[in-house]
């Protein structure tokens, strides 16, 4: 049974995650899991915010423009394997979920789904979303991570809950 968790509780942690083999992004019906290294969470416009970054690029885009609704899973240490798959296979052509044999269930605050496996994850609201303008962007920045200037949607959810499991 999952166990609600604090926002404090688990920051270091889910930074950690992000900054090691990454996290998993869920969205989409039937859901799609897709590893993430850049996100962020904080606190705006009076709400716990968690922003992830996707590339129009990516199957998942199309499944984030239509969501309401996201999760965030981060996974125990020894699904290296599964993150693997989920950040170089793309969901057009491959059912990520069968091939990680991830068990997926309903969220408890929200429409989207979470992986069973995932030893903490959060449900997330989209409150705002923009793609990313290269014109504002540091320079060393945007020559170092756009090389291809495919540049991201930044997607902005209210955390809705934060559970362990």
């Amino acid at each position: 049974m999952r166990q609600e968790a604090d926002f404090f509780d688990v920051f270091k942690e889910t930074l950690d995650k992000l900054d090691g083999d990454g996290i998993l992004l869920v969205a989409g019906d039937p859901p799609n899991p897709m590893t993430i290294g850049w996100g962020t969470l904080g606190y705006i416009w009076h709400r716990q915010i968690m922003t992830v970054l996707v590339r129009p690029t990516r199957y998942t885009f199309s499944l984030m423009e239509a969501a309401r609704d996201f999760s965030v899973c981060v996974l125990p240490d020894s699904f290296t394997k599964e993150l693997a798959i989920c950040g170089t296979r793309s969901g057009r052509d491959t059912d990520k979920v069968e091939m990680c044999n991830f068990h997926m269930e309903k969220g408890l605050r929200g429409d989207s789904s979470f992986i069973a496996e995932s030893s903490l994850h959060f449900e997330c609201r989209i409150v705002h979303r923009h793609p990313l303008d290269p014109a504002t962007l540091n320079p060393a920045i945007l020559t170092r991570n756009y090389p291809l200037r495919d540049f991201h949607m930044v997607y902005y959810g209210e955390i809705r809950g934060i559970f362990r499991g």
